[in-house]
This record gives C-alpha cells, structure tokens and sequence, in this order.
C-alpha cells in the first residue's frame, strides 16, 4: 500500500469538488522547485498564446533573451528564443487547472491558435484533461481533478494499483 499524505495543505491546487475555485494568480518571488524553458522563434506570439489562452500572466521579462510566465504558484515557464521544433516534442507538461476551468482554457486556445486543442477528455485515474499545442509546438496538458468517489470505477482503478483514496 501506498501512504498518502494530506499533500492539499502544501499544494496550491484545491481539493477536487463542485465548490473548488482556482487560486489566485501568484505574483511573489520564490525558489522556484521546477520550472519549463520552452525555445520559440517568436517570443511575443508565443507570449501572447500562453497568457490568452492558457492564462498565465507575464510574471517579468528581459526584452530579446527571456519571458517569465506564471499561472499558480510553482506553474512557471520560462519562453526563450530560439528555433521552432519541426514537430511536436515527445516531452509533455502538464499543469492543475480546476474543472470549471478547462471548457474556458479550450475556448481561448481555440479562439487564439485554431486547432490547437484535443479533448477535454475524462480519464481513468479521475481527472479531465485537455491537451493543446503551442505555437513553439510545445504539448501542454491542462488537468483537472474530478472529486473522488470511492464507489466509482477510478476508485477501484487506483485501489488495485494498490492506491488507497481519500478517507479509506
């Protein structure tokens, strides 16, 4: 058996629920545990992207060599000139969004890069994902954790991988 730690108290992502609200976008300066560089030919449409469509914000920039990008606390990517990929990267990040958040990201992907989007889709672990590609060609997933119910098929799922839910 797994041991679970009740990771909400350090987590800037809320408990899954019909009442969860996204945290406010945070503005301070921290040790930043994990970040993403992503190279673009294009900062400023690559900038605009990430803030319309999958909002983040522009935390600072260095005109020319580097813009900072923030959602959530530790949701921080880093878009830095360089050439476009000719594909798609094998890597993909991932970043916590609440659910009713995805339908409005997709809208704005959509609106700002058509064609950009695939899903949302509901899968097995309980959660709904969307994944998009940026105009660098980067495939970023939008995730949200649906609430638990231990009767349901993704209960069983993470309890026979040995994964014990909330409360059990």
């Amino acid at each position: 058996m797994i041991d679970t730690y009740p990771a909400f108290d350090v987590s800037p992502v809320p408990v899954p629920g019909p009442d969860a609200r996204a945290p406010e976008p945070f503005h301070g300066i921290y040790g930043m545990p994990m970040f993403v560089s992503v190279p673009t030919a294009d900062l400023a449409a690559s900038t605009d992207f990430w803030v319309r469509g999958l909002g983040f914000f522009e935390l600072f920039s260095v005109p020319g060599q580097v813009v900072h990008l923030r959602r959530w606390t530790f949701q921080d990517v880093l878009l830095v000139p360089t050439g476009r990929p000719a594909e798609a990267p094998a890597l993909t990040v991932s970043f916590s969004c609440v659910l009713d958040q995805v339908a409005g990201i997709a809208a704005a992907c959509e609106e700002a890069r058509p064609g950009s989007t695939t899903g949302p889709r509901t899968m097995p672990w309980g959660s709904v994902e969307l994944e998009v590609v940026t105009p660098e060609n980067a495939r970023v997933v939008m995730t949200a954790a649906r609430p638990y119910d231990p009767d349901s098929p993704e209960a069983q799922n993470l309890r026979d991988m040995g994964i014990e839910g909330p409360g059990e």
